[in-house]
């Protein structure tokens, strides 16, 4: 028997209709099933939950730390000599009332004082951009370079930032460029090390591609490099305004003139301790602010 034959073999005669054995079709198909009760729709926390959610979760605990801090220094300054939160928040009163006086040189306003140090800041934070920043992508994309520069940058980034105010007055014998020197110094090193650290993160095949693509250098870096780097290059920048608005106070303790480091030191002179906190507070907050700031920006221009 082969496969055609098999294929020309009679079918199987239908069963007759008497022996089919009927099924309960009707009754199956007039019989419904059991109503299934749809799912009511669960309600969601309305505006005002969603509000108090937030407020227990972003305002309550920064709330909390704020009045720990304030009984314990409360607690500190009812043991000691230290002004509590009352008398120093009646002296901030008093300095913010007229923030802008002038008497003279050697008493002014914090808030002439306040401008002078974020003066300070902006040029020697900016000088160290404008050097570091390129610096950066040029020690990330020449290994001769970064080879010839890891030993220098090694030696001279843990000097700590005063050391560097002795070579500034001898360089420049004025306290102001001074004090600029010693911001400059301080606030490279994180930008060239995070821009150069960002450079070597580029993935290879994009540098690849960009050659098979023959793209001009411009193009490259503007394409490829600058938005590859940019959130190192950011991070960099943050770190450097932080330690430039650090090093503003001490450097300016020293070299005198007008600055908060000058008007702390010499509150201190005055043992009028009630400035100097709230002196603190404003060096606190300014660098808060500025932090805040640089993040706006870095936000701005993500890629």
């Amino acid at each position: 028997m082969n496969v055609i034959s098999m294929s020309k073999q009679k079918k199987p005669a239908k069963p007759e209709v008497s022996e089919v054995v009927e099924t309960p079709a009707a009754e199956s198909a007039t019989v419904s099933a059991p109503a299934v009760p749809a799912p009511s729709p669960v309600a969601g926390p309305n505006r005002w939950q969603l509000a108090a959610q937030m407020f227990q979760r972003n305002v309550m605990p920064p709330l909390f730390g704020l009045v720990v801090f304030v009984l314990l220094w409360s607690v500190v300054s009812v043991s000691s000599d230290l002004p509590g939160p009352v008398k120093t928040f009646d002296s901030a009163v008093k300095v913010f009332s007229d923030p802008f006086y002038d008497q003279g040189p050697n008493d002014q306003g914090i808030g002439w004082n306040i401008l002078h140090s974020l003066g300070r800041v902006g040029i020697g934070f900016g000088l160290a951009a404008l050097v570091g920043i390129p610096l950066g992508f040029l020690i990330g994309y020449s290994g001769f370079l970064n080879r010839m520069m890891a030993p220098i940058i090694s030696v001279l980034r843990p000097v700590s930032p005063l050391a560097w105010l002795p070579i500034g007055l001898y360089v420049f014998k004025q306290a102001q460029p001074a004090a600029i020197w010693v911001i400059f110094i301080s606030s490279l090193w994180p930008m060239v090390l995070n821009t150069a650290s960002g450079v070597t993160q580029v993935p290879q095949d994009y540098l690849n591609v960009a050659r098979v693509l023959k793209l001009s250098p411009w193009k490259m870096f503007s394409r490829i490099l600058f938005p590859a780097v940019l959130p190192y290059m950011l991070t960099g920048v943050r770190l450097s305004i932080g330690v430039a608005w650090l090093v503003i106070v001490a450097a300016e303790m020293l070299t005198g003139g007008i600055g908060l480091g000058f008007w702390v030191w010499d509150e201190w002179n005055n043992l009028n301790v009630e400035h100097i906190i709230i002196a603190i507070f404003v060096v606190g907050i300014v660098g808060l602010l500025l932090e805040q700031a640089i993040l706006l920006v870095a936000r701005r221009f993500r890629y």
